[in-house]
């Protein structure tokens, strides 16, 4: 038995990837997870208040919702209806499921099974050398974290994980108990999924956010689509293309594979584009190897810089340029000396699809440039971003209607939590704010990220690890090395909502502290309240339950925190922890005092549709050292693989948000039944003399150390050659922990080198 990744096969199905995104299959999917777990009645409800105003955020991604009219019938998507079943699910996971199944059972079952286990209904301690988890009280369970908490030799000893799940009230209160407590180590998932774009905006444009709003999307003449699948990952993106392409725009979309989401879209919601069977979404696709979307963007640039100096002025704008970024020149010296085959070759893209592209690029004014993790995730990732940047800037595409970069965050907060201040490095000014509301001294040395944290805990220099949200061991790279860390913990607490495979990995004490979802009422001594979230395109606002919570014994994440904090710090706190939670107004207007943007938060979040955080580079404002957007000059890198040897790049099926399985049918790729797969092109499976459903073992081998994975099943694909692709997170265990994005530590999950060996 293997805990970490259960090793066992099901009945591998290959059928035909569907030919378009969403339409009448999406809703059929949608209502058959809330009719299997969830009371119908119940799940109905809370489906028509999702995303709406005066309703609850999405508990899945983090795509905006319109400012103006919402549709009335479903302002959601089939991911955000599976994550309203996950969350408002009938089955419980209680002391008496928790009597029944040892340890050793959990960890047989796959993360699919442990999903669908349900919610967990109160407090749940392992004791040392226990093999099942007990309830416990919450005051005993705040002692046990005071406890251990207080016996470390420094808080520098404890690591404090956030999910981007956590809402802004939640977020900034963790922050604020984390820096009483002493301790900048607050690693996030931002770590392991867009670091790379805060370091690689913030240092180009000043800030390290996208730059538009959702109705850029509609005005623009052409968006880029690079290293993303917005119909698995980010569905209601696919309105706004379809909006798009509606106005007249067009798309080029960057992908290793072909995934339906970039190609078609039928419309559920509107009956004549289901009548006429969808919109085409991509008017070029560039099948680029894994990990060269840096080479193809430097063939374009280098397109477009060749037909602007035939004629000057016709394809860059110039004005832009001069008036509003640095660094031109040493960009131009590096573009007019590119070897233009040479990229394109390394791209392994045809040459007149470059060319088409590069055209509609040129024709084009309002540019917007959308991209996520299959940018963000290799040791290159940072000058990937600042690449793309390099062609918006030279396009003058930036700081107007219609244009910019748009990063698609993935969990719903993810950015909200950084905003208000998780993060292992403490920004002066925050510290500053918080000295003058708090009147306490903040540490300023900074703590760790992810990466760090994990090293940490596997040296034995980290003792205490609290996770507010997320699953630890699944999402993060390495899992064997992360594992043997977590177990040399004296205590793990995990603030959660369902059983995951973090909960069997555990430290010599663990503790589960469940709390309220989003779709639930959290009512407290002021009255019911409501918390907010930030969206990927910066909009700030409220969310509030609609649904009985799953259990009396819940609480919510900031009472959770609040509770541990009293506990821990006693006379030592200057933070009225009772009071914070008693009305959330106190903690916004605590975020107001001391996070810059958020003045008036009590009021402006009562608007309907929240409001905007400040953002320079949508004005043409950019906070650098002399206030102009830079040009860059990044080098191109490519990998030396050996003969045997593949690029593996990781993604999610379309069952699935994040390490959450909602169930094992991947319908836009045809694969079904089975996670464990390899997907790998025909020619590269008659090479290795390997077939259809052939059984193979992966290994990884850096720095001397070989790592495995066993008894996963070949899968014909369309990728292209010399590389492969796998679901995360079963093949984490082969990313390794020695390497990571330059500039941002982020784990290289999208170009990992491995070997495929036949069992």
């Amino acid at each position: 038995m293997n805990e970490l990744t259960p090793e066992r096969l099901h009945d591998l199905k290959l059928k035909k990837r569907s030919k378009y995104a969403a339409g009448i299959p999406g809703v059929g999917a949608s209502l058959e997870h809330i009719k299997e777990y969830t009371h119908l009645k119940e799940g109905m409800q809370a489906l028509l208040k999702l995303n709406q105003k005066g309703g609850y955020d999405c508990p899945s991604c983090a795509w905006p919702d319109p400012d103006g009219n919402r549709s009335p019938i479903a302002e959601y998507c089939e991911n955000g209806a599976k994550a309203v079943a996950e969350e408002a699910t009938s089955r419980r996971a209680d002391p008496a499921w928790f009597a029944q199944h040892s340890i050793d059972e959990i960890g047989a079952m796959t993360d699919f099974e442990l999903g669908k286990s349900g919610r967990i209904t109160e407090p749940m301690y392992l004791a040392p050398g226990a093999s099942h988890y007990a309830p416990i009280s919450w005051d005993e369970a705040f002692g046990v974290v005071a406890k251990e908490l207080n016996a470390l030799a420094s808080p520098d000893e404890a690591i404090f994980y956030t999910s981007g799940r956590a809402s802004n009230e939640a977020a900034f209160l963790y922050q604020l108990f984390v820096r009483q407590y002493g301790t900048n180590n607050m690693p996030d998932c931002s770590n392991m999924c867009h670091e790379s774009t805060g370091t690689a905006l913030s240092q180009v444009l000043g800030l390290g956010k996208g730059t538009v709003t959702l109705q850029d999307l509609h005005e623009a003449d052409l968006i880029l689509l690079i290293g993303q699948n917005p119909g698995t990952n980010h569905p209601r993106m696919l309105s706004a293309l379809k909006t798009c392409k509606d106005n007249g725009g067009r798309i080029i979309s960057v992908n290793p594979l072909p995934e339906t989401g970039l190609m078609k879209f039928v419309d559920p919601q509107d009956p004549l584009n289901i009548l006429a069977r969808g919109t085409k979404l991509s008017d070029v696709f560039l099948q680029v190897r894994i990990n060269e979307d840096m080479s193809l963007v430097r063939a374009i640039c280098k397109i477009l810089y060749d037909e602007e100096q035939e004629a000057p002025g016709s394809i860059f704008d110039r004005e832009f340029i001069e008036q509003h970024t640095s660094g031109y020149a040493a960009w131009e010296t590096m573009i007019a000396a590119t070897d233009v085959e040479a990229c394109i070759a390394a791209a392994g893209v045809e040459p007149q699809l470059v060319y088409e592209a590069a055209g509609l690029i040129a024709a084009s004014k309002k540019i917007v440039l959308c991209y996520a993790m299959g940018l963000t995730q290799h040791e290159n990732s940072v000058d990937i971003i600042k690449e793309m940047v390099n062609l918006l800037l030279c396009k003058g595409a930036m700081g107007k209607p219609g244009a910019g970069i748009c990063p698609v965050r993935g969990h719903s907060n993810v950015q909200g939590d950084r905003t208000v201040g998780v993060w292992e490095k403490l920004k002066p000014e925050l510290g500053e704010a918080l000295r003058n509301y708090f009147n306490f001294e903040p540490p300023t040395e900074e703590g760790y990220d992810t990466v760090n944290s994990i090293k940490a805990m596997h040296a034995g220099k980290a003792k205490v690890f609290v996770s507010l949200g997320g699953n630890w061991l699944s999402a993060t790279p390495d899992t064997l090395f992360v594992a043997e860390g977590l177990r040399q913990c004296n205590l793990t607490v995990h603030i959660c909502t369902k059983p995951n495979r973090s909960h069997v990995v555990h430290g010599k004490q663990s503790l589960l502290l469940p709390c309220l979802g989003r779709t639930e009422i959290d009512l407290r001594e002021a009255g019911e309240q409501f918390v907010s979230c930030e969206n990927s395109m910066g909009v700030v606002q409220m969310s509030k339950g609609v649904l009985e919570p799953r259990s009396s014994e819940l609480r919510s994440e900031p009472a959770i925190i609040a509770g541990m904090a009293a506990a821990t710090l006693g006379d030592r706190t200057t933070v009225d922890w009772a009071e914070m939670v008693r009305d959330y107004d106190n903690i916004r207007d605590a975020i107001a005092a001391c996070v810059t943007g958020f003045e008036r938060y009590n009021e402006r979040v009562r608007e309907p549709a929240g409001f905007y955080l400040p953002n320079g580079p949508r004005n043409r404002r950019f906070d650098t050292s002399d206030g102009k957007a830079q040009f860059s000059t990044p080098t191109l890198s490519h990998h030396d693989l050996t003969g045997d040897e593949f690029l593996m790049m990781t993604v999610r099926s379309h069952d699935q948000y994040n390490t959450t399985i909602y169930g094992l049918q991947d319908r836009y790729r045809g694969i079904h039944n089975e996670r464990r797969v390899v997907m790998m092109n025909e020619a590269d499976i008659a090479e290795r003399g390997l077939t259809s459903g052939q059984r193979v073992d992966l290994t990884s081998t850096y720095d001397g150390e070989v790592r495995r994975v066993n008894l996963f099943q070949i899968v014909p694909y369309s990728i292209p050659r010399g590389n492969i692709c796998t679901y995360f997170p079963e093949t984490n265990p082969l990313v390794p922990i020695t390497r990571t994005a330059r500039g941002s530590n982020t784990p290289i999950s999208k170009s990992v080198r491995v070997r495929v060996i036949p069992r």
